[in-house]
């Protein structure tokens, strides 16, 4: 083949790679750092009942009025695309169509004044499908990475279709595909129905209208930044490289998900998060650590604090080798039965300081308790190498395992039935086979046969030898 061949073929795949990755960048919920642009999708009700009187005007004069004057303002940000989509003027009311939703104006560059004229040529006709609308809405931002993008809902009324808009709401945001709308409703509370969509401000009045749309451009913009400080033991904020999650408190649905970090000048990185909320967050440490009523003021920069003293834990045996690499220790609080951690020997793992019970899962099963965790301190566990009882039966038969402790038998594993040898890694210690063939039928042919383990040794027991 020839070089020009192979020179295109490596231009195809190259672009590919470019566009499954600009696709990718997308999916992430989190805007950690500031986004250079803003585009904001005003989803407008024209639905019939738009035509009601309200105050000095019918709703619909009043909404495209008071709209437009935002819209003006709006102008005066950097970096900001508008989009408009309208339900509800398509089809008369009585048709019924839940499919009346259109993006009249999609997103673009200075369109300010495109969208405003277009508020004025619509005539409100038809029903009010809330949530085919913000299922629609999904489509209608373009797919760049680091965009804020936000809905404002203006309607005058509820779901009329057979739709719930607040799951579809809640789905655009865990997809990270929309911040939390805001919902503005117009001449009376609609609050019990709308603020599940999103941030529900009522407009009972053409001020508190003109004062919500107000409201709504300085949540927007206004620069508020937020660090989570993770305190040591002394009350600094060096503990990090842990996850963190923010739930928004009202109904515990997921916001973001972070690793923490510190940024380059050592101090906790800035996060930009979504202004309206109250944050509940869960720090994933080892157990994890909660806060609630987290509510961040606008305009300044937010230090939450969150006390996360940590220590480290090490479980190892006495030697690099041991068998016991794949063994698991059970980690709960001390007098506790909840788990903590399954940890691994040979690894290290961060904790809350504190005292903690070990479980370790070897035979015999091993607890060790009061283990102390530190402040940058490492808690060194070691245990005996084990060896290996290699168990023999000529004949098939009925066995147990028995480790003797301060002279008693403690029943600790029961051999296969179906293995005429079989090998066990025990720790060091005196144990005990109890065992009768399967062609006896007598209680008294059961046989005992005792025996040592040492460390890195093999010990061979024949039960039918005895």
């Amino acid at each position: 083949m020839s070089k020009q061949y192979f020179k295109i073929t490596y231009i195809i795949i190259f672009c590919l790679m470019v566009f499954s990755l600009s696709g990718f960048s997308q999916k992430s919920p989190a805007y950690r750092t500031e986004p250079v642009h803003t585009r904001i999708l005003f989803i407008f009700d024209a639905s019939n009942s738009m035509w009601g009187d309200w105050q000095s005007d019918k709703k619909i004069h009043i909404a495209n009025r008071l709209l437009s004057k935002m819209i003006d303002s709006l102008e005066n940000y950097p970096g900001v695309e508008l989009a408009l989509r309208v339900y509800g003027h398509q089809k008369d009311f009585r048709l019924y169509d839940c499919n009346d939703t259109k993006l009249e104006v999609p997103f673009a560059p200075n369109n300010f004044e495109r969208i405003k004229q277009k508020l004025k040529s619509i005539s409100p006709k038809g029903t009010t499908p809330i949530g085919q609308s913000l299922l629609a809405a999904q489509h209608d931002f373009p797919s760049t990475e680091n965009v804020r993008n936000v809905i404002i809902l203006i309607t005058d009324g509820i779901e009329e279709c057979q739709s719930d808009p607040c799951e579809i709401s809640q789905t655009l945001q865990r997809n990270g595909i929309i911040l939390k709308p805001y919902v503005i409703g117009l001449g009376k509370d609609f609050s019990l129905d709308l603020s599940c969509i999103g941030t529900y401000i009522d407009a009972t009045s053409e001020s508190a209208f003109d004062k919500a749309l107000s409201v709504i451009v300085e949540q927007i913009f206004n620069k508020t930044t937020c660090q989570v400080n993770l305190l040591d033991a002394y009350g600094k904020p060096l503990e990090t490289n842990v996850p963190i999650s923010f739930f928004d408190e009202k109904d515990s649905s997921l916001m973001y998900n972070y690793i923490h970090t510190m940024n380059a000048r050592g101090v906790p990185d800035t996060l930009l998060l979504n202004t309206m909320l109250s944050y509940r967050i869960k720090v994933h440490s080892l157990p994890p650590v909660e806060v609630s009523g987290i509510k961040l003021n606008v305009g300044t920069h937010n230090i939450i604090p969150i006390d996360l003293p940590q220590g480290a834990l090490s479980i190892k045996s006495v030697t690099k080798n041991s068998r016991y690499q794949f063994v698991p220790a059970i980690v709960r609080k001390k007098g506790e039965h909840e788990i903590v951690n399954v940890q691994y020997f040979n690894q290290i793992e961060k904790y809350i300081v504190g005292s903690y019970d070990l479980e370790i899962l070897c035979l015999p099963r091993l607890y060790i308790n009061n283990v102390e965790i530190k402040q940058n301190s490492t808690s060194n566990i070691k245990i005996p190498d084990p060896g290996v009882a290699i168990v023999k039966k000529n004949n098939l038969g009925f066995g147990s395992l028995f480790v003797v402790r301060d002279g008693k038998d403690e029943w600790i594993y029961n051999l296969r039935n179906e293995d005429s040898s079989e090998s066990i890694l025990l720790l060091p210690g005196t144990y005990k086979v109890v065992f009768r063939e399967a062609s006896e039928y007598q209680t008294t042919k059961t046989k005992e046969v005792t025996f040592v383990v040492k460390s890195n040794a093999t010990t061979t027991v024949n039960v039918s030898q005895f």
